[in-house]
């Protein structure tokens, strides 16, 4: 059983330790200790968890203390490059969340950091595992699209002030970004994970309602190597609450939009040839509870199978990087 300590017990580790109290139900993992610098969120976690898990206030101890081969990284954006760094010199194979950091030379020392201790360096990329996206990138690696003309990611949702209030480094460039590198992300990487290599990146965005140093609405337009065009608008400012979280892709034989507010559902599928797999678009509908899916479980099973030479992992600290890169650029940075 592959024993997991996370780091990082806030909003989105509750998905994290879901995920992993199934796999324990079935004996491929277990939550073996928590950490956080809030005390108390730690112990929550820790007796979510069960069993012997343990709870820390200091990285630096679990890690020393800690016998486990997986660390999952929950906290701010701009500590996960360099808890991974630490993570590596102790020997530990990594499973970072988004953004994978909020500096293109942070997550640069991770790579090298990873690389460097031969431990898999891999980040959350929960959206990939979506049964929409999966049956869109198996009609896309089917070639079923023909020349690929646009794609576009849409993230139009709504964050009060109250969510960058509850803590100082929320929607900071340094530990955070705004709504492109938190909200976003997952559709920065799809769109690049369609589009493949990156020519040109430009970008508008303001802060125009949202009491912090980062952007609550932008625009960012990319132009491929292959010539297609990419569009991504993000904005938290929809009223009253999340409208809408798609991905469309316009090609020469093929259009499809995946939509709903969290890419669970698809909402056009046409191509110019049939497929069996086309009896399979009524299906792939869900009804998450949030934004962030029902994908977590999925990927830790795919980050199980890395650990055990099953597979190659769908996303490394490489991989992850040409988000952050679009991220960067799009700031200016």
């Amino acid at each position: 059983m592959h024993k997991i300590a996370l780091a990082g017990c806030g909003r989105i580790s509750k998905n994290h330790i879901e995920a992993i109290t199934k796999l324990k139900e079935e004996g491929l993992a277990e939550l073996v200790a928590c950490c956080d610098i809030i005390p108390e969120r730690a112990i929550e976690a820790a007796m979510k968890a069960g069993g012997s898990c343990k709870s820390y206030t200091d990285y630096s101890q679990m890690l020393k203390e800690t016998d486990t081969d997986l660390i999952s990284i929950c906290t701010p954006s701009g500590l996960h490059p360099y808890q991974a760094i630490e993570a590596a010199g102790a020997g530990k194979n990594i499973l970072s969340e988004k953004p994978q950091g909020c500096s293109l030379e942070a997550c640069d020392r991770a790579i090298e950091a990873a690389d460097k201790a031969g431990v898999k360096y891999m980040v959350v990329k929960q959206n990939r595992f979506n049964p929409s996206i999966q049956l869109l990138r198996r009609a896309y690696e089917k070639g079923r699209f023909g020349k690929i003309y646009m794609i576009l990611a849409n993230v139009l949702w709504t964050r009060p002030q109250d969510y960058y209030d509850m803590a100082k480094w929320r929607g900071t460039y340094e530990l955070d970004g705004g709504c492109l590198s938190n909200q976003a992300s997952h559709y920065v990487d799809l769109v690049q994970w369609f589009g493949g290599e990156v020519q040109n990146v430009t970008s508008q965005y303001s802060t125009q309602k949202i009491k912090m140093e980062a952007e609550d609405t932008i625009s960012v337009a990319l132009k491929f190597k292959s010539g297609a065009i990419g569009s991504i608008n993000a904005t938290v400012l929809t009223y009253p609450k999340n409208l809408e979280g798609s991905l469309t892709i316009l090609g020469e034989k093929g259009t499809v939009r995946v939509g709903g507010f969290a890419l669970n559902k698809i909402e056009h599928w046409t191509f110019a040839d049939e497929d069996p797999m086309d009896e399979e678009v009524t299906n792939t509908s869900e009804a998450p509870q949030s934004v962030y899916g029902h994908g977590h479980l999925p990927y830790y099973r795919h980050v199980l199978d890395v650990l055990d030479g099953k597979t190659e992992p769908m996303c490394t600290g490489k991989e992850a990087r040409k988000t952050v890169e679009i991220i960067m650029t799009s700031y200016g940075k």
